[in-house]
């Protein structure tokens, strides 16, 4: 296709939202101007063409292309002709009568060039010199050039993308299809209908017109690389970045904020448990528990004062004053024997409920204990020692009950008349009104006491001893008949129960010891002192000391229950190991 000399083509911006660039009133260039001897020429050009005739290559330069091809058009008219490209590029510079027209240069205008324009703008083609040699032929560009600015240099060297394109045109039917404008107009598409594309404005016709002169049928496929005219090319704008979706939620659980801090706190971690509660939480249950406890206490108190002064109760409590006369031949006073056993007993429940009750939470034993006739046997050191002191227990116990026999003391703690039950109802009914029973312990006990003791002794302690023989080592595993008879489940469902019971008959014994007459009683029950005057010993301050001293023993030996004071011990019976 010819440029033209005598009208400027506009083409895009050189700046956004600016206008066309040259502007309409610039200078038109002079296309009879030959370009410098030296122009670039791609090396690609000359890879891509083969066998172009270096004519022809002369009279393609003579339409008015100035500065170098772009490459990318070499590598698609590889194989043509170069006197058909000589031809057809003389016949453009020729200035035939009917131009092909374009896209328009400006919104709303009309296509260019105008379809009045002077065919002279091919006639100054002509007196270029030829500007490549045969070696480097240059293919046809698939659109004509801009023309360059007044004072730009040479256009740039094509790009070498296209050098690939370029198949191996024949010279001869490209410079024939150059020289011939009616062969050109006679190749066109659809057999002499003028190849129509895109309108030039909007809302326009297509372009070019039916009766403008039709396309070359070029072999080489059309492209849109044309160099700029001018200096470097012009650098495309910069692509705006895809911004992300906001719409969707992120894929992570945010955590931060704008802000020196995240908004949602760590959780704050769980309070160190004694049990089900807290130790907070039991200081306010035992707070409460208590307050509710002392007003339990005070009301009960007042109900039985009540009922007490009524008529029906006098009479009852007249006829039944809460103890009854022992047989004939019953003791006076309490031997000594009877104080030391009562220490030991002491010494030993206390120390058994601590074993017992950490045997039942211990869940990793520190060490373990093995007989010497049986090593595979293994139980913890802990247990060890509470059965230790369950045989010591139980030992002191038979002593006890041999001596109650022997002495006839068991006359004060087993029952001998029915009239126990309706007496021990009389001292309930005086202890729940603070009147205490004015019975002296020296010579005989309430019949409340008297149940009391009775069934520790007689019930309790063989309850406790039986279901701990049947938990122990020392049952007889093999026993089928036995095991039958008495399951292990019962024992393990009586023996801790059995435990509490004790711990509540201690707490109530040591709370009645001190409530109906502290120095008394124990002066009776660690001294050995007492009379048949209730009076006689109520400023005596022996037993109280002789009390204050076995409860340090009993603190000492509780504290020394540990491991590396048991184990020497128990190493004298078997063997001690780790885990």
């Amino acid at each position: 296709m010819a440029t033209y000399a005598r009208t400027v083509r506009q083409g895009l911006p050189r700046r956004p939202s600016g206008e066309p660039w040259p502007p309409v009133d610039a200078p038109v260039p002079s296309v009879n101007a030959v370009p410098p001897a030296d122009a670039p020429v791609p090396q690609s050009v000359s890879a891509g063409v083969s066998g172009v005739d270096a004519s022809n290559v002369t009279a393609e330069r003579d339409v008015g292309v100035h500065g170098s091809v772009p490459q990318s058009v070499s590598a698609g008219v590889s194989g043509v002709d170069a006197s058909n490209v000589t031809a057809e590029r003389d016949v453009g510079s020729a200035a035939a009568s009917t131009l092909r027209r374009g896209l328009p240069r400006v919104k709303g205008g009309d296509p260019w060039p105008p379809a009045s324009a002077s065919a002279a703008a091919s006639a100054g083609a002509a007196a270029l010199g030829p500007q490549t040699t045969a070696a480097e032929p240059v293919a046809p560009t698939a659109r004509p050039t801009e023309p360059a600015a007044p004072a730009a240099p040479a256009a740039p060297a094509a790009p070498q993308s296209e050098a690939a394109g370029v198949g191996a045109l024949d010279p001869q039917k490209v410079t024939a299809e150059r020289d011939s404008p009616t062969a050109e107009q006679g190749k066109s598409v659809g057999g002499g209908a003028v190849r129509r594309g895109l309108p030039r404005v909007r809302g326009g016709e297509p372009w070019p017109p039916a009766p403008v002169r039709p396309a070359p049928a070029a072999v080489a496929p059309e492209t849109d690389a044309t160099p700029r005219p001018g200096g470097a090319p012009e650098t495309p704008a910069t692509a705006v970045a895809a911004r992300a979706d906001l719409s969707q939620p992120l894929p992570f659980t945010r955590t931060v904020w704008n802000g020196r801090a995240p908004r949602t706190a760590p959780p704050a971690s769980e309070p160190r448990r004694m049990g089900p509660f807290t130790p907070l939480q039991w200081i306010g249950a035992v707070v409460v528990g208590g307050i509710a406890v002392v007003y339990a206490a005070a009301m009960l108190v007042l109900a039985m004062r009540w009922l007490a002064s009524t008529e029906p109760l006098q009479a009852f409590l007249t006829a039944f004053p809460g103890e009854y006369h022992l047989p004939e031949g019953a003791p006076v006073g309490l031997p000594a024997w009877l104080g030391w056993q009562h220490f030991l007993n002491t010494f030993f429940i206390l120390l058994i409920i601590r074993t017992g009750l950490r045997v039942r939470t211990e869940k990793r034993p520190t060490a373990f204990w093995s007989p010497r006739k049986n090593r595979k046997r293994k139980i913890s050191l802990n247990l060890w020692f509470h059965q230790s002191l369950d045989i010591l227990w139980i030992a002191n116990g038979v002593v006890f009950v041999v001596l109650l026999f022997l002495t006839g003391q068991w006359m004060r703690l087993v029952p001998t008349s029915w009239e126990v039950f309706p007496n021990a109802l009389s001292a309930g009914i005086q202890y729940l009104t603070l009147d205490w029973p004015t019975e002296n312990g020296w010579v005989n006990y309430n019949s409340l006491q008297q149940l009391a003791y009775f069934s520790v002794v007689f019930i309790a302690a063989p309850l406790a001893i039986a279901t701990g023989v049947r938990m122990s080592g020392v049952w007889p595993k093999n026993a089928k008949t036995l095991n039958r008879v008495y399951p292990v489940e019962w024992a393990r469902a009586l023996h801790f129960p059995v435990m509490l019971f004790f711990v509540a008959f201690i707490f109530v014994h040591v709370v009645l010891v001190f409530a109906t007459g502290a120095l008394r009683n124990l002066n009776h029950m660690y001294a050995a002192q007492g009379s048949a005057d209730p009076n006689a010993y109520a400023d005596n301050w022996t037993g109280f000391w002789i009390f204050a001293a076995s409860l340090v023993v009993i603190a000492a030996a509780w504290v020394a229950a540990r491991p590396l004071v048991l184990a020497p011990i128990a190493r004298l019976f078997g063997s001690v190991s780790g885990r």
